[in-house]
């Protein structure tokens, strides 16, 4: 078991070693805190609050009520994928702005995730809650291409190959309208946010953006994105307006 110093450690970049010196004491004393072995004192909260850009209550409420199991923040259970959701959000995008020479698959990976990321930062709610992997070009929907060939045999969409600037491009089209009744206002409202936030960009500018987003940044290349380290974002990804400390 570790605690939630570790990962806040990592977040920031900082190594082990920086911080047991900044802390006065030797590595392997300090690896115990990280691993719960041992706890901070009050001067070394103090200081470790300093390192972290917080206050000392903030840092103390943060190793209260953050576990982390297996070097991964869990701060609630998260409900599994809701495909219904998946399927619905998808034709509603299509149906929005499918149309648009931009939007290929990639674009759709990013919009997916951060529709889904956004949302768990500003209502602490899951929308989808699909699973992402980090890939190379960014995170990627686990169950996307199962999901459309599904809809594809039920004659939902149909995928179409094109072109984008001279390169290869996997495009889909709605065939059927999206059923939005299993959709809240907020949800729909968050959807169109969204759309008008980030519709259009390319595929790489999305990508790019994806890359400053602390889910992305803390995970190992083939590692699922956690949601909850959407709570570390920096200003170019987060979208949610936080209380002063």
């Amino acid at each position: 078991m570790s605690t939630w110093i570790k990962n806040k450690r990592k977040i920031l970049g900082l190594s082990q070693g920086g911080v047991a010196e900044s802390l006065g004491i030797s590595r392997p004393t300090y690896v115990k805190l990280e691993k719960g072995e041992a706890k901070p004192t009050e001067q070394q909260k103090a200081i470790l609050a300093q390192l972290f850009n917080m206050s000392q209550n903030t840092f103390e409420k943060n190793m209260s009520d953050k576990v982390v199991i297996s070097d991964k923040v869990e701060m609630r259970e998260t409900p599994k994928e809701n495909v219904k959701k998946f399927k619905e959000v998808l034709l509603y995008i299509l149906g929005k702005i499918g149309s648009r020479p931009n939007i290929g698959q990639t674009a759709l990976y990013k919009l997916l995730y951060f529709i889904d990321f956004d949302y768990f930062e500003k209502f602490e709610e899951q929308l989808i809650g699909a699973t992402y992997i980090k890939n190379t070009y960014g995170p990627t929907p686990v169950s996307f291409a199962k999901i459309v060939k599904q809809m594809e045999s039920e004659g939902e969409l149909v995928e179409v190959k094109s072109k984008y600037f001279d390169r290869d491009q996997t495009k889909y089209i709605g065939v059927k309208e999206a059923n939005v009744s299993s959709l809240s206002g907020q949800e729909l409202k968050h959807i169109d946010d969204e759309i008008e936030r980030l519709a259009h960009l390319t595929a790489k500018q999305l990508s790019e953006l994806s890359h400053k987003d602390t889910p992305w940044l803390v995970a190992k290349e083939r590692e699922v994105l956690e949601y909850e380290f959407v709570f570390y974002r920096p200003e170019e990804t987060s979208v949610r307006e936080y209380e002063p400390l």
